[in-house]
């Protein structure tokens, strides 16, 4: 009997997405009747968007997750139109959207979230079961964004022993309590990517230079994560693993949206772990998807050599 042939690059979870509608507005002032420029709505959720970026860099990727039935044609559109595999398990009401506010001037973004599903441990099950059987060893899967109401704070801790069981890697992008259960759980992700500040909420103190997040890095390296990666807007990020820590950074870009810039960061994490990249290429890649981001709404990054283009210009540094 032939093998089978498992075309999946990746998987990604999201267990509470949003349609995102944005606002773009030059000068957005509070308490004010503003004209807005445009109104666009598109499919929101971390792992979503993860899965449209590296859609866009030419993988196969598989999105599960949960998703409301009454308003879900949004999201089988943009799979259809992105290839990617919809593996989602659907629920009665409505995925709840979210608001954004772009400020075309000062390229801030003001958002609203609105609470998602109220989710039971029945549907949570069904969609477990799909994940287990989507594990390959090796495979990475995206762990991203908020628990939906209803699940408990130990969600992701269950779901990153199933995949480590089966032999996948786990790379997780959530905040909080969850992301502080994770790293006390028995099976550590092998790859988490907090920003600065969700760093500095799980270890409950200020980490000001690049040093103060290095070394906190480093320890949790110590406890078992392969790679700790911390996004810092628009001073690049910092990656630690167990051999070495390193810079990168991007010249400065027009921004048109910053919202899912460190969604699109995972991707081209994940990009580069399908490639087998070394640290060095990764950076690179985690930036430049970054900041292809930033001139898009929605989950996007242009084109492939657009984006090879700009993590060439990345500059790589050893910090001192």
């Amino acid at each position: 009997m032939t093998a089978a042939v498992h075309l999946t690059d990746a998987v990604t979870v999201t267990l509470n997405p949003a349609i995102d509608l944005t606002v773009t507005v030059d000068r957005f002032t509070l308490g004010r009747v503003q004209r807005a420029r445009a109104l666009q709505s598109c499919v929101g959720g971390k792992g979503v968007n993860v899965a449209g970026c590296l859609a866009d860099w030419g993988l196969k990727v598989d999105a599960t997750g949960i998703l409301g039935r009454a308003n879900d044609r949004v999201f089988v559109d943009f799979f259809a139109e992105k290839g990617i595999a919809d593996r989602f398990i659907r629920t009665s009401g409505e995925t709840r959207t979210n608001f954004k506010i772009a400020d075309t001037v000062s390229g801030d973004v003001t958002e609203v979230n609105l609470p998602g599903l109220e989710v039971s441990q029945s549907t949570f099950e069904t969609m477990r079961a799909t994940l287990r059987r989507a594990v390959v060893p090796g495979r990475p899967i995206v762990l991203a964004g908020s628990l939906a109401e209803g699940l408990p704070v130990t969600t992701w801790v269950d779901l990153i022993a199933d995949i480590t069981e089966r032999g996948g890697r786990v790379v997780l992008d959530t905040s909080g309590s969850a992301l502080a259960a994770t790293l006390g759980g028995p099976h550590v992700p092998h790859v988490i990517k907090p920003n600065r500040v969700e760093l500095e909420g799980v270890v409950g103190r200020p980490l000001p230079e690049t040093a103060d997040v290095i070394a906190v890095a480093r320890h949790l390296v110590k406890r078992g994560v392969g790679l700790v990666v911390v996004s810092r807007g628009s001073k690049g990020a910092v990656l630690v693993d167990k051999d070495q820590a390193i810079e990168v950074v991007l010249p400065a870009k027009t921004v048109l949206s910053n919202v899912g810039t460190g969604d699109a960061m995972v991707a081209g994490l994940v990009a580069g772990m399908i490639e087998g990249a070394p640290l060095e290429r990764l950076a690179r890649l985690a930036v430049a998807f970054a900041s292809a981001k930033l001139d898009q709404i929605g989950p996007h990054i242009g084109t492939v050599a657009e984006v090879e283009a700009l993590a060439a210009a990345a500059k790589v540094t050893i910090p001192g």
